[in-house]
């Protein structure tokens, strides 16, 4: 299984900043699109990602609240990414080594979209439950013992 199976079931609604947007209205994004992460652009390309983990660090270092801050203050401004083709082995390995949480999922410069460990850990388990069907499924199709497989 590859990245752009998750993207072709996830669809390709994304939501993005950019560095120099105050802090306080990404956050309001968020919270008002119900998402953990948003992509931060600036002239076409990706330069971070803002998650609440960055969120609630820089509120921390500012004494709980956001303040002024600019999003580009908080962002990680180094995030993970990977590509369509990427395999979902490999980018469990990536997310679970970096703790990251949202990969954005890039096609040379372009971003394609964003996944969550949600929607790799969601795959993996349909995956399963798929592979666990058809298994059960050969199982009761196959013959009984000491049975003719023609008959």
């Amino acid at each position: 299984m590859k990245v752009s199976d998750i993207l072709r079931v996830k669809g390709n609604t994304l939501y993005t900043v950019t560095p120099d947007e105050p802090l306080a209205h990404a956050v309001d994004v968020m919270a008002d699109k119900d998402i953990g992460s948003l992509v931060v652009m600036e002239h076409g390309d990706l330069v971070g990602m803002l998650s609440f983990r960055e969120v609630i660090q820089a509120m921390v270092k500012n004494g709980g609240s956001v303040g002024t801050r600019l999003v580009r203050s908080a962002m990680d401004d180094h995030p993970l990414t990977c590509t369509t083709e990427t395999d979902m082995d490999e980018v469990r390995r990536m997310m679970l080594d970096r703790h990251a949480r949202y990969m954005p999922v890039m096609d040379r410069k372009m971003l394609m979209g964003v996944i969550s460990f949600y929607d790799v850990a969601k795959a993996v388990v349909d995956s399963q439950n798929f592979e666990n069907k058809m298994l059960k499924a050969y199982i009761r199709d196959w013959p009984a013992e000491g049975q003719n497989a023609s008959n």
